[in-house]
């Protein structure tokens, strides 16, 4: 189960704006920049993201057909603020992961809770 439609308009509408000033200073936030596959148009979306040994892992809490993802998969990367610094990633692979092996045990746990297990990894360029 991923999280509700519903829920990601209200995010996407409310939450996203309160939480994008603030969320690429955080541990464990970002802000990844894309653009838009057919509009061409700049977005910023707050994601939780976590390191991995070459880049960044993202859950993807509304599954792999969300629109940011799409994008970031279709240009073929994106640029992510986190912890107060920016770096551009490539190579994104939309991964399937059941036991959620990329995440830390906490966030494993809560992911698990509401069956999230599909992930964005991601490469620093």
């Amino acid at each position: 189960m991923v999280l509700p439609r519903r829920l990601a308009r209200f995010n996407r509408v409310v939450t996203n704006r309160i939480t994008r000033p603030f969320a690429g200073a955080l541990p464990g936030f970002g802000v990844v920049t894309h653009r838009g596959r057919g509009s061409g148009r700049l977005y910023r979306t707050p994601v939780n993201v976590f390191r991995t040994r070459d880049g960044y892992v993202v859950p993807l809490t509304y599954g792999p057909d969300a629109d940011w993802v799409r994008n970031v998969v279709a240009a073929g990367g994106c640029d992510l603020r986190t912890r107060g610094g920016s770096v551009r990633l490539t190579e994104p692979r939309v991964v399937r992961d059941e036991a959620r092996r990329a995440m830390p045990p906490g966030v494993r746990d809560v992911l698990n809770l509401v069956d999230v297990g599909h992930f964005l990894f991601l490469t620093r360029e």
